[in-house]
């Protein structure tokens, strides 16, 4: 039930933040280790740290504008590989910050960073590749970044 929570909350709270540019995105997203995202160690468990950076990516689709045209084009985000590197556990009830950051993309996937950190201190990092498809199949990221910025020129016009 959490994470119909922290996603509903998300999705409220993206609306008033800035705007981000859709050439380089990256986002921080303030987190508290909830109860439900402990596992038997007493830890966050391995896999929430993949949820936590699909949130992130939901707030940086919505800050670009890149959530509005996916629904009007009909496309869907797909995530192809991750991979995290864990440093030191985030315990019960511990701040963290997530940041995601696109660091590039090829004719096909976005490459992205996820990091976590507890003050200045880096606690896990993750990787994914990532694209968009539509029922034509995959849209090369650079179509994907022309059709967002022509959709977001329209708009402020």
């Amino acid at each position: 039930m959490n994470l119909f929570l922290r996603m509903f909350y998300l999705l409220a709270a993206s609306f008033f933040k800035p705007r981000l540019p859709i050439e380089h995105p990256s986002n921080t997203l303030s987190m508290r280790v909830l109860p439900n995202d402990i596992d038997i160690n007493r830890h966050m468990n391995n896999g929430r740290y993949l949820t936590i950076c699909d949130l992130s990516r939901v707030d940086m689709f919505i800050r670009t504008g890149l959530a509005k045209t996916m629904v009007k084009e009909g496309w869907m985000p797909v995530i192809s590989e991750h991979s995290m590197r864990y440093r030191k556990p985030l315990g019960l009830f511990q701040k963290y910050e997530v940041s995601m950051e696109i660091t590039g993309w090829d004719e096909k996937f976005f490459s992205m960073t996820h990091t976590f950190v507890v003050g200045d201190r880096v606690v896990a990092e993750g990787t994914s590749r990532g694209c968009v498809i539509s029922k034509q199949g995959v849209i090369p990221p650079s179509d994907v970044m022309h059709r967002v910025k022509t959709r977001l020129e329209k708009a402020q016009a």
